[in-house]
């Protein structure tokens, strides 16, 4: 039996080989790997900006950092756990499209959403410092479009998405690697 989202080939280009793709940390690698798994296991049929924020979260102390220690972090979590039981089973079967970004083509396996905010996380540390997208290059990214499934989740959760983005936007410098403060 063929997987859902398949797995893409090292040869193939663009964000296909997300999870091998040079431009993102090993720990950003790891987010990727997480959502497909995610996305897997929910029965959806492409990765979408929640399967990111969900496996970010869990993975990345800095992005889940941005929402705190108290109940916030955990009304955002619950939500997230909730998707594929609750108010995310109207997700099943559609594909994450705003129109707002423009849609990497091909980018079977990935919602055009997911595969244009990973795009978008290369694009922020090129610009930043040219290092490889980490953490926060992508939650910035997710946040970046009001119709992401990822926004909608925040909104849930009471947390406004352009106060995110402003946060992670506004300290550049406060990346971690590997534990210590620092660029």
């Amino acid at each position: 039996m063929q997987p859902r989202i398949p797995r893409q080939s090292h040869r193939e280009q663009g964000i296909h080989r997300a999870d091998n793709d040079a431009r993102l940390s090993a720990e950003l690698a790891a987010v990727v790997a997480g959502a497909r798994r995610r996305a897997l296991r929910d029965g959806d049929r492409q990765i979408d900006t929640a399967h990111l924020l969900h496996s970010l979260l869990e993975s990345d102390p800095q992005a889940r950092a941005v929402f705190g220690d108290g109940p916030q972090i955990a009304r955002l979590l619950g939500y997230l756990v909730q998707r594929s039981i609750g108010y995310g089973l109207r997700w099943q079967g559609s594909v994450e499209d705003s129109g707002a970004l423009p849609v990497i083509p091909a980018a079977e396996g990935w919602s055009p959403l997911a595969a244009s905010a990973l795009e978008d996380a290369c694009e922020r540390a090129g610009l930043r410092d040219g290092d490889l997208a980490r953490g926060l290059d992508l939650l910035a990214a997710l946040v970046a479009d009001p119709e992401a499934r990822a926004v909608e989740v925040l909104h849930r959760a009471g947390i406004e998405s352009p106060e995110v983005l402003v946060w992670t936007e506004s300290r550049p410098g406060e990346y971690v690697r590997g534990g210590e403060p620092g660029c």
